[in-house]
């Protein structure tokens, strides 16, 4: 697992963190992330959402469970998952929508030890450092070969 620690001094250099994230990430990827309210973890999907060919506004989905955005050429999901105290008691359907084939999708305040998200390609946390600055750390777990396809076999470009 490879470990990357990075500063933001403001929302744009948050967003462009996320768009530099997303070209790495392939369909079927699921990226967990974590962060005190207002430590830019919307502000980091909508640069990955971005770059993944996403036109549409991109705002937190807190009061549902998640928004769908139609990219270049994979789904881009955004959930957030604070008002839900775990999965294990929630229809195991819930996340269907929103994660594998076709999708890569962001998943914020993600329950600590669930199943349905044991594969997740990368883990970021996000702290608030003072101001607009914020300290970011970025587990990547590297890719799960299962999910994994080159562009050929996607019928379309990376």
């Amino acid at each position: 697992m490879a470990v990357r620690s990075v500063q933001t001094n403001g929302p744009g250099e948050t967003e462009s963190l996320g768009a530099q994230l997303a070209g790495a990430l392939r369909e079927g990827d699921v990226v967990l992330i974590r962060g005190e309210l207002g430590s830019g973890k919307t502000t980091l999907v909508r640069g990955a959402a971005r770059a993944l060919g996403v036109s549409d506004p991109v705002t937190s989905p807190t009061f549902s469970i998640g928004h769908r955005y139609g990219g270049a050429s994979v789904t881009v999901s955004h959930l957030d998952l604070y008002r839900l105290a775990g999965l294990q008691d929630e229809d195991p359907a819930l996340l269907a929508d929103y994660l594998g084939p076709g999708r890569i999708a962001f998943v914020e305040w993600p329950p600590d030890a669930e199943g349905e998200l044991d594969g997740a390609r990368l883990r970021v946390t996000l702290s608030h450092q003072g101001g607009d600055r914020r300290w970011v750390e970025v587990h990547d777990d590297g890719p799960a070969p299962e999910n994994h396809r080159s562009p050929s076999e996607n019928g379309g470009e990376s």
